[in-house]
């Protein structure tokens, strides 16, 4: 995607460091990270520098890339993916691209792991761009199919899972780009999404970016935009999905696919298969992140002078708690967007697409 005319991915080498796109300081700063140690990249997915479930996959390849640099060993190369594994629990891919990676640099001999891991990190990157292009090829298909030649199709979603949270394209908002660039009118309610308002932060600067017209809207608006006919559909994205269709995703996603089911409207996720965790079938097993308190008692913002300022918004001694994802049940989505085409939020669903994951399904 661009920023300011330019094309770029979220991540890329440069040498013996990866670059990354710094996300906590956007929408009012556009600034990179250099990543030169396994330790840097274990920091920048703790820290949310960089985030979404596909771009933190990508980045534990790289981080395993610059451990290898550092030290090649087994040893050396099974303590920076442990971890690169642990710095977020809870979206599959991070866990996925490590070990994809691990593997595959293992088996290679001493002398050329260090390019092994590199070259690893980079297919697992073009890998996810082919992906999300596919998903908003396959997801284009719904918005076009809802546009009904008068108005523009209104589409509701939550969180950031645009290209910031994926390597390029993403995986919600890929459909939105890509009935855009079809010419379909489209418009797309943005929820903040708090408490670090990844919506109205980074979601409403990529499509702005990109010139697509959308609202940002309190969190709690949705349901009431639904009531009145103002949403056609709903796309959001997933930090796990299971081999039955529980979709988990950042926090306030399971309250819009109640309002969503209440009044009729489609709601959808889109994720790669690097999503899937064929080990569960039930959303109950997956384990969720509880973050920082200051996440919810400390807002950041830009003051009328252009300075960047931390605010308290509770009372001092006021406890808050701060699960970062919940977890939608299958019966409340209509259906998963994939990379290999449109499946039903249910294990026969998911097998229909992919067939060889039979005997992994839980």
């Amino acid at each position: 995607m661009k920023v300011d005319g330019v094309p770029h991915r979220t991540l890329w080498r440069s040498g013996r460091t990866l670059e990354v796109i710094d996300q906590t300081v956007l929408p009012h700063a556009f600034r990179t990270v250099a990543l030169a140690s396994v330790e840097d990249a274990v920091w920048a997915i703790k820290t949310m520098v960089v985030r979404g479930a596909p771009l933190i996959g990508a980045t534990g390849a790289y981080g395993l890339a610059l451990a290898a640099q550092a030290d090649a060993s087994d040893a050396g190369l099974m303590a920076a993916a442990h971890a690169l594994a642990e710095a977020r629990p809870t979206a599959i891919n991070l866990r996925w691209a490590v070990e994809r990676a691990l593997k595959i640099v293992l088996a290679a001999p001493m002398s050329e792991r260090i390019d092994a891991a590199w070259a690893q990190a980079e297919a697992i990157a073009d890998e996810d761009v082919a992906f999300c292009a596919a998903i908003g090829r396959h997801g284009s298909e719904l918005i076009r199919k809802a546009y009904d030649g008068r108005r523009a199709v209104n589409i509701l979603t939550h969180c950031n899972a645009g290209w910031l949270a994926t390597v390029d394209w993403g995986t919600a908002l890929s459909p939105i780009y890509a009935a855009y660039e079809d010419g379909v009118p489209v418009h797309v309610w943005v929820d903040e999404t708090r408490p670090r308002g990844q919506g109205a932060a980074l979601t409403a600067w990529e499509l702005l970016s990109h010139g697509v017209p959308h609202t940002v809207i309190a969190d709690n608006a949705g349901g009431h935009l639904m009531q009145h006919g103002r949403v056609d559909l709903c796309i959001v994205g997933s930090d796990r999905t299971t081999a039955g269709g529980d979709v988990c995703n950042k926090i306030g996603t399971y309250l819009k696919a109640l309002a969503a089911h209440d009044n009729c409207v489609p709601f959808y996720a889109a994720l790669p298969f690097s999503t899937i965790d064929w080990t569960l079938d039930r959303g109950a097993g997956i384990p969720i992140e509880e973050r920082s308190a200051e996440e919810v008692t400390l807002v950041t913002g830009m003051d009328a002078e252009g300075a960047i300022r931390i605010v308290r918004i509770t009372p001092k001694g006021s406890a808050a708690a701060n699960p970062a994802f919940d977890v939608t049940p299958a019966r409340l989505v209509t259906g998963i967007i994939t990379e290999r085409g449109i499946a039903p939020a249910s294990r026969e669903g998911l097998l229909g697409l992919y067939p060889e994951q039979k005997d992994a399904a839980a």
